[in-house]
Formats: C-alpha cells, structure tokens, sequence
C-alpha cells in the first residue's frame, strides 16, 4: 500500500509530500525527487499561461520529447494561442494562428478542428457565453499540463497515470459486479478500508 500511495505522490509530483512520507515510511520514491521538480516547473508554467516558458523547459529536460510527439506540440502552440486571445492580443493571435498552426492544420484535420475551434474565440467579444469559451476555462491550461507531463513522463520511461486512481476505480467497478451476484464483504469507506459485513 505504501509503494501506491508514493507511486501517487511522484507521478503527481507532490515532492515535499513524497520526501515526508519516504522519512516516515521508508517507502523509496521509484525516480529522483529532483526530475519531479523540473516537471512541476514546467506544469506550473503551463498552468499559469507562460506557455513558452514551458516549451523551453521542456527542451532544456529533453528536446525529444515535442520533436517527436506532433499533437503534443500542436496543443502547447494552440495553447499559446489561447494565452494570446486571453489577454487581449488580437493581431498577435491572428498573425500567431496563420503562421505557426495554420500549416499543421493543413496537414491534420483534427488539428484544423481544433483551430479553427480555438480562432473562433476572436469572434466573440464577450467569451463567457461564446459556445467554445470553455477554452479559456483554467482546465483548459490543467488539460494540456496533463498531456505535457505525460510525455515527460513517459520520456523518463515512468508511467504517466499513478496506479492508485486506477485501482480504486476497479475496486468499485469489482464490486458493483459482485453486488449483483453475491453476498460478501465490501468495502463502503475508502479512507478506512474496514471491510463491512454483508447485510443479511
């Protein structure tokens, strides 16, 4: 269970969580605390609309990783589009638009969707009831941070999704089959884990 709960906290990149719980634990972290570290500079750019910055972060960790991941690379740039758009800079974004992600966009048509999706911000002057205005949505900036560290994951050859998520998920789903066919027992609190009677 301890190398779950650390295995959640370095895929996330809760470092300081991560070095607590390896002091009160034992539990070693599988990767370097310090790769961690680099990742969140880099969602933490991302996050906070300093899409460039991340792009040259992302280069310094390993320029691999967005000469070979397309659509990756086409999300930050559209990203800095909608950074653009966000802060007012019109002419930039057109000029950004047309130059930088128009010719992806005639090369891949999900890309040209999404561009032109993302341009349609600039028809709307009040783009908290445009149609595609969840663009500018914060999870927008937490979706491709997501994607982002991903890759920097995968690069370093780590998983990219912490397992405990996922077997939590199972868990549930596991018992929602077993609710149908069977009496056991089940586990209704997560945070305690206590394995509960079945009702008879």
């Amino acid at each position: 269970m301890n190398r779950l709960v650390m295995n959640y906290f370095v895929t996330e990149g809760y470092v300081e969580a991560a070095e607590k719980f390896y002091k009160e634990t034992g539990t070693e972290p599988d990767m370097d605390l310090g790769t961690i570290t680099d990742r969140m500079e880099v969602r933490k750019a991302i996050q906070c609309g300093n899409v460039q910055d991340a792009i040259e972060k992302v280069n310094d960790l390993n320029p691999e990783i967005l000469d070979t991941n397309p659509q990756l690379f086409f999300h930050l740039q559209q990203q800095r589009l909608i950074e653009l758009i966000r802060s007012g800079k019109v002419e930039e974004a057109l000029e950004f638009a047309q130059e930088e992600l128009a010719p992806r966009g005639e090369e891949n048509h999900e890309f040209l969707q999404e561009l032109e999706r993302t341009v349609a911000l600039l028809a709307f002057e009040d783009t908290s009831s445009c149609p595609v205005g969840d663009l500018l949505d914060v999870s927008q900036r937490q979706k491709t941070a997501s994607e982002l560290n991903a890759a920097i994951l995968t690069s370093q050859s780590h998983e990219k999704d912490p397992k405990l998520p996922g077997l939590l998920k199972m868990l549930i789903w596991v018992q929602k089959q077993l609710d149908e066919k069977v009496s056991y027992p089940r586990i209704n609190d997560f945070a305690t884990a206590a394995l509960e009677d079945p009702a008879t």
